[in-house]
């Protein structure tokens, strides 16, 4: 460190890349470890950084990137819709269905890109910026997965009228993005979904986490 640099600067900046470069979030314990400091320093370091938005913490205490770090670059939220875009068409077209990107924001799940179908009678009216308890509907649980590490999952969560009367939904983790978490999904009006579903937006969140990374 020189004269002309913040050391508590540096300190936010090392606990960013940190959390970024791990998918599950790390402990003020483990970062205390990795930065060298105390446990008070790191606790001081979080909450700045939550109050902007740029960490955030689990129910478990785990710090994660927020999504105030994709608000820093004006292009960056944008840039990760039009990544996603090409995916989410294709699978909406496909299955018929609304296709979307959620992405994890504190203990919710947020829609940040949607793509209707455009052959359908009709279909569920979804629309960016769409909020949801992280618990409930497939994008949510299926992120809740991911993040358990459960080993008997088929890759992929099926719910039914959780979010809305007589529609269910599929979605599957983004896997491997650095710095995010996220699912990808389609929402249907029917009473269950189709069998061939489920394996079809494991394909697409996985053609979208190779767009992110």
């Amino acid at each position: 460190m020189t004269a002309e640099t913040s050391q508590t600067l540096d300190r936010g900046l090392r606990v960013l890349k940190l959390l970024a470069d791990t998918d599950h979030g790390l402990t003020v314990t483990e970062l205390s470890t990795k930065l060298g400091v105390n446990r008070t320093v790191v606790y001081r370091l979080l909450a700045t950084l939550e109050q902007h938005s740029l960490v955030r913490r689990d129910i478990g205490g785990r710090a994660r990137v927020g999504l105030g770090v994709l608000q820093l670059g004006r292009q960056v939220h944008p840039l990760v819709r039009e990544a996603a875009l090409p995916a989410l068409r294709s699978l909406a077209e496909d299955i018929g269905a609304t296709a979307h990107l959620t992405l994890v924001d504190g203990t919710e799940a947020l829609a940040v890109a949607v793509v209707e179908p455009t052959w359908t009678d009709y279909h569920v009216a979804y629309r960016p910026g769409f909020r949801h308890p992280l618990d409930r509907g497939a994008a949510g649980r299926a992120i809740l997965a991911a993040r358990a590490g459960r080993p008997d999952d088929p890759g992929y969560a099926l719910t039914h009228g959780e979010l809305e009367a007589g529609a269910s939904g599929a979605a599957a983790p983004l896997v491997g993005v650095t710095g995010l978490e996220g699912s990808v999904g389609v929402v249907m009006l029917c009473d269950a979904v189709p069998e061939r579903v489920g394996p079809r937006v494991v394909d697409a969140a996985r053609e979208v986490a190779d767009a992110l990374r």
